[in-house]
C-alpha cells in the first residue's frame, strides 16, 4: 500500500492558521526542515495523519528571513524553529520558547546562511 503524500506551496504569513487547521483535523507535526535554493530559503513542514503525509512548503528570501512561529498550535515546533534560527538565521515571530540564538553552539554563526561569519 502506498500512502498519500502531497507538497503544497504556502504563503509564509498563512502558516499559523494552516498549522491550527491541521492540528484541529488531527494531523501531527513530524518535522520542519530548511534548505537553501538559490537566493531563497525553503522551509518544509511535514504532517502525518494515519498513513497520509502532507507537506507545506514556504519559500522566502534569505535576506532578512522571517516566519511566523507555529508553536501556538504545535509547541514541539520550538525545537525545530530554534535550530533553523541558529543554523540558517531565519527569525521566527511569536516563538513560544525562544533560545535567542543559543540552542546550538557552532563555531560559525548561522553556518548554513548566505553570509556565515565566525561566532
Amino acid at each position: 500500500m502506498t500512502a498519500a503524500q502531497s507538497i503544497e506551496p504556502v504563503d509564509p504569513s498563512s502558516l499559523p492558521n494552516r498549522a491550527a487547521a491541521m492540528r484541529a483535523d488531527g494531523w501531527r507535526l513530524m518535522q520542519i526542515c530548511c534548505t537553501t535554493v538559490g537566493p531563497n530559503f525553503e522551509i518544509l513542514y511535514s504532517f502525518a495523519n494515519q498513513l497520509a503525509l502532507k507537506n507545506l512548503r514556504a519559500t522566502l528570501p534569505r535576506e532578512g528571513a522571517r516566519l511566523p512561529s507555529i508553536t501556538g498550535s504545535y509547541l514541539c515546533a520550538f525545537l525545530y524553529e530554534n535550530e533553523i534560527h541558529d543554523l540558517f538565521g531565519v527569525a521566527f515571530d511569536g516563538l513560544a520558547i525562544d533560545f535567542g540564538g543559543s540552542l546550538l553552539k557552532t563555531r560559525v554563526k548561522n553556518p548554513f546562511a548566505a553570509n556565515a561569519t565566525p561566532a
